[in-house]
């Protein structure tokens, strides 16, 4: 009975007009970087964040996430018409659904991947709404010992899941972790890292690293690149799948819904790593591997799933653990930050009319996306046209008045320039920021149950190995340091990541 209650709370809070309009234009916002190649949910949102500000904390969350979800949807688009993935996790969409379309079939392949998308976030939905009590009164027995263990844990899955090198991994970990402990202590009142610049003495602003390693850096990025669209000459005739297309497509999806939810929730995981898992997956259950590449529908239904899934479901350690499992969820609790949220099981608890109405409109925003995608398919691939030489221009200009509107400050300006070329030259030799921005975000977390946990056991390292949840977290750690040295398990994965790049 408390749930229904819960849920009708939910639902009566993001159907108010102000939420419902900006999950719409987050549902909008979202489908269009995902139908445009080089701009991406996680540079988006790194424009965006200062955007939120202005608004309403509960309306500036549901725009932020209906921009993450959306983007998934988007993606499979051009994907499928074009054989030009908006998204990262649309990449394996793109392999078979484009050869359905040029088969003819691209509408049961758009279809597919709206109606499995649209499945999968229902489900993993219903999955944070169940499980986010549960872990939510779990959380409550967490104490500084706990959290640091859990930081950690956070930190290594983060390692392991990131896309190249290992070394390369830990160590953009290792400058994130320096750059959250630029600015004045709070203990001691002394300043680290600060090189006697004064604007770093209250330290580097979340907003100016994430604009700067996300937006600038992917304008540069794609700058080099030279712009190849073709828009296929097949018609679209008819959008509903055939009966033996659904036939084929349901269980990849729900097995593309289970594994999507699953990896999501991991530190490190969400929708790309979800989508190519999925397709590996399919082809492994497949009775017939040799179709796949060449429009197979089980290799559009299983990644579209699992990247919906992927992406919604890494908003649970979010919401209740206040742990960020991806650098989206980074900026989102970034934003929850601004608004002086403190993420975590209080939340759930403090603000019921936030946690409840953010996972209603989920389920809206899915909603939204199903009815607006499919109708619009023409007003999105007439998008591709527009030349990115003329986007460029109007996407620095946000960021940079983005940045100067949170402090005020030329010097922020300069700084995430500065950070837009580090993130690019970071790109060119390889090295993934995404594990620098949760190193920046987790970090001060880290520190300061450290030392709250030494304060409570005056000094004995013991509190960390005596409580048992702390204890476990730190097993699982060592386990999971331990299975990255073993050859076959580090073989094995260098080789999935070489395929993701294939």
């Amino acid at each position: 009975m408390e749930f229904l209650d819960s849920l009708i709370l939910g639902f009566s809070t993001a159907a108010t007009p102000t939420n419902l309009l900006f999950c719409l234009i987050g549902a909008l916002l979202g489908t269009l970087i995902g139908v445009l190649p080089g701009i991406g949910p996680t540079a988006t949102l790194a424009i965006l964040l200062p955007i939120t500000f202005f608004l309403p904390p509960l309306a500036a969350l549901i725009m932020l996430a209906g921009i993450f979800y959306g983007a998934q949807y988007g993606g499979s688009t051009t994907a499928i018409l074009v054989n030009l993935p908006g998204e990262a996790s649309s990449v394996v969409t793109a392999l078979d659904g484009y050869q359905m379309a040029k088969q003819g079939r691209a509408g049961a392949a758009l279809a597919i991947a709206a109606l499995g998308s649209f499945f999968a976030g229902t489900v993993s939905t219903i999955g944070l709404a169940v499980a986010g009590p549960t872990l939510a009164s779990f959380a409550l027995d967490f104490g500084p010992a706990e959290y640091f263990s859990l930081t950690v844990f956070g930190l290594l899955c983060a390692t392991i899941l990131a896309s190249g090198s290992v070394i390369k991994a830990i160590g953009m970990i290792g400058i994130g972790l320096l750059l959250g402990w630029v600015g004045t202590d709070v203990n001691s009142g002394s300043e680290r890292l600060t090189f006697g610049a004064v604007e770093l003495f209250d330290g580097i602003e979340f907003v100016v690293i994430a604009v700067g390693l996300f937006g600038i850096a992917e304008i540069i990025v794609n700058l080099e690149s030279p712009e190849s669209r073709g828009l296929i000459a097949t018609k679209i005739t008819r959008l509903w799948p055939t009966r033996e297309d659904f036939r084929k497509a349901w269980p990849a999806v729900l097995r593309g819904t289970g594994l999507g939810t699953f990896l999501g929730i991991l530190p490190g995981g969400g929708a790309t790593l979800s989508a190519f898992s999925a397709y590996t997956l399919e082809k492994k259950v497949s009775r017939n591997p040799k179709e796949f590449g060449r429009g197979a529908i089980q290799g559009v239904a299983g990644p579209e799933a699992a990247n919906n899934a992927g992406a919604q479901s890494s908003f649970i350690p979010l919401l209740t653990l206040g742990i960020p499992s991806n650098a989206v969820m980074a900026m989102l609790l970034g934003a929850m930050t601004i608004h002086g949220i403190t993420p975590g099981p209080s939340v759930m608890h403090n603000q019921p009319d936030l946690f409840w109405g953010l996972i209603a409109s989920m389920w809206i925003g899915n909603l939204m996306l199903l009815v607006i995608n499919l109708p619009l398919i023409g007003l999105w691939v007439k998008l591709l046209t527009v030349p990115y030489r003329l986007l460029y221009p109007a996407i620095l200009l946000f960021c940079c008045v983005g940045v100067y509107s949170v402090s005020n400050r030329a010097f922020d300006v300069a700084l995430a320039v500065g950070f837009g070329f580090l993130g690019y030259l970071f790109r060119k030799a390889k090295c993934e920021p995404g594990p620098l921005l949760l190193g920046f975000v987790l970090g001060p977390l880290l520190e300061t149950n450290l030392r709250r946990a030494m304060l409570i056991s005056q000094g004995s390292p013991s509190v960390f190995i005596e409580r048992p949840i702390s204890l476990a977290l730190l097993i699982a750690s060592a386990a999971l340091f331990v299975l990255l040295l073993v050859p076959a398990i580090r073989k094995t994965r260098e080789e999935a990541f070489v395929e993701e790049e294939a």
